[in-house]
């Protein structure tokens, strides 16, 4: 028979570069924690597998910040503060910002433009002297020890490249460097579901006076539709809303699954292309329907995005795994570095559901601790963003990216903090980042007065 393998020669790997602190994914978890090690004066790199920055929310087209605010006691408030400030600001200065808008009455969610969104990271990590390597695709590591990562391979058009750092920080979505390191981590439920992935579409050419607020009148038309057998729909909650730009609306009415019926996995490749053909062939099917809609008759498909939108992979196992029990019941964590205000939020076979704290009743956010960005067994590892140490629960609500900017300021300090005092970052004292996340204009809970304002 013949073999199943491949025997790759040895061979010396290019250094790419030495740094202090390695960030791997650019989304908002790592463009946060990219920005505040080079803030805290770290030489730091950012490794991107695409040529821009935004990591779902560009690539997979999602168009719209989640978890930024919450439901306090009734009364909306923009709990992540800090660097998502600043690149807010960069956003809204190139006219790519919506107001924020309300989700089933109870939570504000914020859209904005792509092409803003990259323009304004770009920006963001330049003032802040941060040396960015896209079309980088991580591709494995080196070990130093069993707990020390030495070097990061990437792939890029060059061939294969080392980079070398003190602290490694993990923002790749997956917990791709985790996972090569020998972290331990759990996929999904670990029952074999995951959070079901989504193909987003933006139309262009509708009449914003004609379509009103279709987004109110379409889940009724979807049911006659169904009714009547002229279309069906993988789910029943659809997207629908306009863009900064009224003839412009982001759209999805997708869910990729198996065969078996189970949710398409972000972390296997034949899947994957699965999935990205049937998510284009159901996004075609909603525009079809949405045809069909009074004001968007002529409207078009304006764009697609590079990639399939991936909810939950890996979640790496850390010092603590926030649950989906922390979320309900607002939990306070002494080891608080941000918060996340977004309720569960559950892709399910055919539907989407939410789970909200008590309203108005609860402040409407948990705390996220120190200990869910720390793995256990590697040493010079951090990790941030949707693959955080979390529950497969906790995790359907802090992946979005109000949390993720939260994780990642924590992280991109935290790597500093430890390199400051020669020490690993499970040993760093808390109580120091803690403050000097305040300080730098961060919410994390705690003592502080929630901020004002939207």
């Amino acid at each position: 028979m013949p073999a199943k393998t491949i025997t790759e020669p040895a061979r010396k790997i290019p250094l790419y570069g030495e740094y202090e602190v390695a960030v791997l994914g650019g989304g908002p978890a790592g463009i946060a924690a990219a920005v505040a090690a080079a803030r805290a004066g770290r030489r730091t790199l950012l490794i991107e597998r695409y040529g821009f920055l935004g990591g779902m929310g560009t690539a997979a087209g999602v168009t719209n910040f989640c978890g930024l605010h919450a439901n306090v006691h009734g009364e909306m408030r923009r709990v992540v503060q800090g660097i998502a400030s600043e690149l807010l600001a960069r956003i809204d200065r190139l006219d790519g910002l919506n107001a924020p808008h309300l989700i089933l009455g109870k939570i504000l969610a914020q859209a904005y433009d792509t092409a803003a969104y990259k323009i304004a990271a770009d920006d963001l990590l330049a003032a802040h002297k941060v040396d960015v390597l896209f079309h980088a695709l991580g591709a494995g590591i080196v070990m130093e020890d069993e707990k020390r990562i030495h070097a990061l391979m990437v792939e890029t058009k060059a061939g294969r490249q080392a980079v070398r750092a003190g602290i490694f920080i993990d923002c790749s979505g997956d917990g791709d460097l985790a996972a090569w390191a020998g972290a331990p981590f759990e996929v999904g439920d670990n029952a074999g579901s995951m959070l079901y992935p989504s193909m987003m579409l933006r139309l262009n050419g509708i009449d914003p006076a004609k379509a009103g607020e279709a987004w109110r009148t379409i889940p009724a038309l979807m049911e006659k539709a169904e009714a009547a057998g002229t279309h069906r729909f993988p789910r029943k909650s659809a997207i629908v809303r306009p863009q900064r730009s009224g003839i412009e609306w982001r759209v999805n009415f997708t869910q990729l699954a198996r065969e078996d019926g189970t949710a398409i996995s972000g972390i296997d490749p034949d899947q994957m292309t699965r999935g990205e053909i049937e998510g284009r062939r159901q996004a075609v099917q909603a525009f079809e329907f949405l045809r069909t809609v009074p004001g968007f008759e002529k409207s078009y498909i304006v764009d697609l995005p590079p990639q399939l939108g991936i909810r939950e992979t890996r979640r790496v196992v850390g010092g603590y795994m926030l649950s989906g029990e922390d979320v309900l019941g607002c939990a306070l964590f002494d080891d608080s570095i941000g918060v996340n205000g977004w309720p569960m939020e559950q892709h399910v076979a055919g539907d989407v559901v939410f789970k909200f704290p008590p309203i108005p009743e609860s402040r409407g956010f948990n705390e996220l601790p120190y200990r869910m960005l720390v793995p256990e067994s590697v040493d010079n590892l951090l990790m941030a963003g949707r693959c955080a140490s979390m529950t497969h629960e906790g995790q359907s609500a802090a992946r979005v990216s109000g949390a993720c900017f939260a994780m990642g300021e924590a992280a991109g300090l935290a790597a500093a903090l430890a390199l400051s005092g020669n020490t690993i970052p499970r040993d760093i004292a808390v109580e120091k980042l803690q403050q000097m996340l305040k300080q730098q204009g961060a919410f994390i809970g705690r003592d502080q007065p929630v901020p004002e304002g939207l």
